[in-house]
């Protein structure tokens, strides 16, 4: 591996201040398209976590008491601030993540500003109701924040899913320590910089740090009040216990291994482009939300692939910060090897049939980086560990189906329930398929991804709670408080009056 000449420096943020680790020690950040070291940042354990988690713990005191549309007016100032930094945030986002800046990395930037934007709007929606009991009571309920939020986020898409924490989190009142991820904390710490600019201290403080090290003693710190999570579905459930014994709530936002289905009726061009949209390959396929298990009927099945196949190839590989690139590196090594051993795995299998894509290069410009092609393999059975396990790289397996009844069992035959894609001229067909199918979020016709608005999260073993949404915000970032008053108390005059 080399070292760039001049690697960047970056503090992390406790009670308004920026720091490094009381330890001292700091982490590597790797640009993956060329592993080489870019940036450098400190290594929280325990005893940062501790500091962070007591001044979030102090700030919530005033921060709770700010009017609501105040702080929707701090949210909307820190979209503005962001707005200006779309692309110094693009090219930090291209330079940690490896996605390319114009497909990924400058949406993703343009994205979060819109997400604080968004809530800044609802802080006044903030209010619980009235139920009514009679004239001679009032029952009422009311929205309060929960405290001290403590949340951790992966690499693949880091600054949106901060931004989705963030916002609504402090929009509703709390404050929030937020353990970055240590391959990709940089972009994570621009946003940082700007929402330190306008919050108070200690109202959103940013570590960074491995799970082992900096996740875990966030998620098990007495004083953090709620716990919300994206990543993988183990960690998931490492969270969840660590919850449990304090009884905090928590939210998680996991893996999927998500199915495309395909209706013999749309063997077109825009199904195509729908496919490769919801595979994510202008992201390696680096989402939670990847449409990789294509669901093909049987009477289109090669001609489909023929196009596919096409389309993908057709994408362009190369520097995440030439804005040519449509598709740029994978992560890490660590991500890399994994893929590549699911591709060793697919060429491996016997009556497996690589339509496209297969082991990365050996030697040449990609192989200064960590590239891997779009692969696609057919005749896959849905019972494969391709099929069924969450490969987070751009490796499709397409499976064969005549049955309608047949492909919903199929399509829920697994233990994650993300998303799930249904492509169809039937709309009713299509509308039937997407309410059969196990998954919190279903698109039809259409492989974009989540808007603002949206509510978005998944069930079985992909997670619980809802991000996106004012219903998120609610659900996930305050408790509602039933009160009720009696309103005919006895005149205490008339009570005291003696006989005559």
């Amino acid at each position: 591996m080399t070292t760039d000449s001049k690697p960047i420096s970056d503090q992390m943020l406790i009670d308004g201040e920026w720091c490094g680790a009381l330890s001292g020690d700091r982490i590597e950040v790797e640009n993956p398209a060329r592993r080489t070291i870019i940036a450098t940042v400190p290594r929280a354990r325990t005893e940062d976590v501790d500091a962070a988690v007591r001044a979030a713990d102090k700030a919530f005191e005033q921060w709770r008491k700010v009017a609501p549309r105040d702080r929707g007016k701090l949210l909307h100032e820190i979209a503005v601030v962001l707005e200006s930094q779309i692309e110094e945030m693009a090219q930090a986002i291209a330079s940690e993540t490896g996605n390319a800046i114009r497909t990924q990395a400058r949406p993703e930037a343009t994205a979060a500003a819109d997400i604080f934007r968004y809530f800044s709007g609802l802080a006044s929606e903030l209010k619980g109701e009235q139920i009514p009991v009679g004239d001679n009571m009032l029952s009422y309920s009311r929205r309060e924040p929960i405290g001290v939020v403590g949340a951790i986020i992966p690499w693949n898409a880091p600054v949106l899913l901060a931004a989705l924490k963030i916002a609504p989190a402090l929009c509703a009142g709390n404050t929030m320590v937020l353990k970055t991820a240590e391959d990709a904390p940089l972009g994570v710490l621009l946003l940082a910089r700007a929402c330190n600019e306008v919050l108070p201290r200690g109202t959103l403080n940013v570590l960074c740090g491995y799970g082992h090290e900096c996740g875990a003693a966030l998620a098990e710190h007495p004083q953090v009040r709620k716990l919300s999570f994206t990543g993988s579905t183990n960690v998931g459930k490492s969270i969840m216990r660590a919850a449990a014994d304090r009884i905090a709530p928590v939210s998680l936002e996991l893996g999927g291994k998500s199915p495309s289905i395909v209706f013999p009726d749309a063997n077109e061009d825009w199904v195509v482009d729908g496919i490769v949209s919801a595979m994510r390959f202008t992201r390696q396929s680096q989402s939670c939300t990847a449409g990789s298990r294509l669901l093909l009927h049987d009477d289109i099945f090669e001609p489909f692939l023929e196009k596919l196949a096409a389309k993908t190839a057709a994408l362009k590989m190369g520097d995440p910060l030439d804005e040519a690139t449509d598709m740029g590196a994978l992560i890490n090594k660590k991500q890399y090897d994994k893929v590549c051993n699911y591709i060793d795995e697919g060429l491996s299998l016997p009556g497996a049939r690589l339509i496209t894509g297969g082991k990365p290069d050996s030697e040449g410009p990609f192989s200064k980086g960590y590239y891997t092609r779009p692969t696609i393999f057919a005749d896959a059975s849905n019972d494969w560990r391709l099929a069924r396990e969450e490969i987070f790289g751009p490796v499709l397996v397409a499976i064969r189906w005549r049955d309608e009844d047949e492909v919903i069992k199929m399509a829920n035959d697994s233990h994650y329930g993300l998303a799930a894609f249904v492509w169809s001229r039937d709309i009713g067909q299509a509308l039937r398929t997407a309410h059969q199918v196990e998954a919190g979020w279903v698109q039809v016709n259409q492989g974009i991804g989540q808007l603002p608005g949206q509510s978005y999260g998944g069930v079985k073993q992909s997670g619980l709670g809802r991000e996106y949404s004012l219903e998120s915000m609610l659900d996930s970032f305050t408790h509602k408080k039933s009160v009720t008053v009696k309103l005919d108390i006895p005149n205490p005059t008339s009570q005291n009056k003696p006989n005559t």
